[in-house]
Parts: structure tokens; sequence; C-alpha cells
């Protein structure tokens, strides 16, 4: 009895997918290695011309802290505080006492094997991405800066609910800026007050209620 000349449709088809989805894997991931490269190498023609692409693949989910040839370590240490306000049915507002969130980061970092990347980077980031589309005042002028500033209101809003509960509307953030101290610097010598403590406006947010 002769064999059979060729694998059943059913398998063909399998096959055929199996290899169409490698594919697409092998080409998003040589795509996605370009862009990030385009993003952390020094600016050139290239990057300049497609920086719209590169911008739209990387941000938020594959921003780099970081410059090919040239890292750029954090010298200051930041604390973000956040507040909330709730309008009463009487038209008085209640606001709430400035909560620390990176404490919150810190603590659960602290003593952790294998800390999660949420509490390592998830606020650090959203507020250099912040920095980054709206420099030195709040005015967000671009699709991106508004992006950003939902983004870090967002996280802040739901690790303020998460941990304090109550109902609000609006959010507020303070970020205290301290110079991280030079190697070998003694404590009493260290500055003891911040070198910048930012104020942020109020932001909308959603409802939180518990």
């Amino acid at each position: 009895m002769a064999a059979p000349s060729g694998l059943p449709r059913g398998a063909r088809a399998r096959k055929a997918g199996l290899y169409t989805a490698v594919v697409l894997c092998l080409a998003v991931s040589v795509v996605h290695v370009i862009l990030v490269f385009l993003h952390v190498a020094p600016a050139n023609t290239v990057s300049r011309r497609y920086s719209p692409l590169i911008n739209a693949w990387v941000y938020p989910f594959f921003e780099q802290n970081w410059r090919l040839f040239a890292p750029d370590p954090e010298s200051v240490n930041r604390k973000i505080l956040a507040r909330t306000a709730h309008t009463g049915s009487g038209g008085s507002v209640q606001v709430s006492p400035w909560f620390d969130l990176t404490a919150v980061d810190r603590s659960a970092v602290e003593h952790q094997v294998f800390p999660s990347h949420t509490a390592q980077n998830m606020l650090r980031r959203a507020w250099a991405g912040y920095v980054d589309s709206h420099g030195g005042d709040d005015e967000s002028r671009t699709e991106r800066a508004l992006m950003m500033q939902k983004y870090l209101s967002n996280i802040a809003a739901d690790r303020v609910a998460a941990h304090n509960g109550g109902t609000f509307d609006f959010v507020q953030l303070r970020v205290v800026t301290v110079s991280v101290a030079a190697p070998g610097t003694r404590v009493g010598s260290r500055p003891s007050t911040p070198v910048e403590s930012r104020l942020l406006p109020w932001w909308k947010v959603t409802r939180h209620a518990k």
C-alpha cells in the first residue's frame, strides 16, 4: 500500500499558521530593536526623520532612561506625594492630607529579593515622562503631554484609592527633589533641605468612592 503523498489539509493549515506566526514575531522583534536603538542612539538623520514613528512606538511602554554611549544615571532623589479633594453635597471642599507615594514603592522594594517592576519603575518613569513632555510648566500642549499627564494622575489616583480609600474627584501632586550626596560625603554634611519642591495643579480624575 503506497504511503500518503502529503499532510492532511488541517495539518497543512496549522503548519502554515505556525510559520506565519513565527515570521510575524521575528518581524516585530526586528522592528522593535531597530526603533529602540534609534531612540537611545545619538541624534542622527534617520532618527530625526522618523522621530514621530519612533516616539509613537517607544512611549510610554518602551521608554528608555539612558542614551547609547552616554548613560545618564540619576543624580537626585525624588519624593512624590499626592492628596485628593472631594466636593460635598453642600459645596464644601474636603482635602486629604499628603500621601507619600514614593515611600510605598520604597517599602515594597526594600528587603525584596525579586521586587516588582511596578514598584521600582512605574511612578518614577511616569514622572520622568511628564517632565520630558511638559518642561518647566504644566501646560499639556501636545497629545503626548496630555497622555503623560493622564497617565501620571491615574497612577496617583489608583494608589491613593487603594491605600486610603474615601471619595474624591481631584488629585494633586507635589514632587520634592533632593540632590544625591557625593560618594564619601559624611551624613552630617549632606544638604537637609530640598533643592526643588514642585506643586502641580489639581487634576480631575475618574471618581473614586469606597
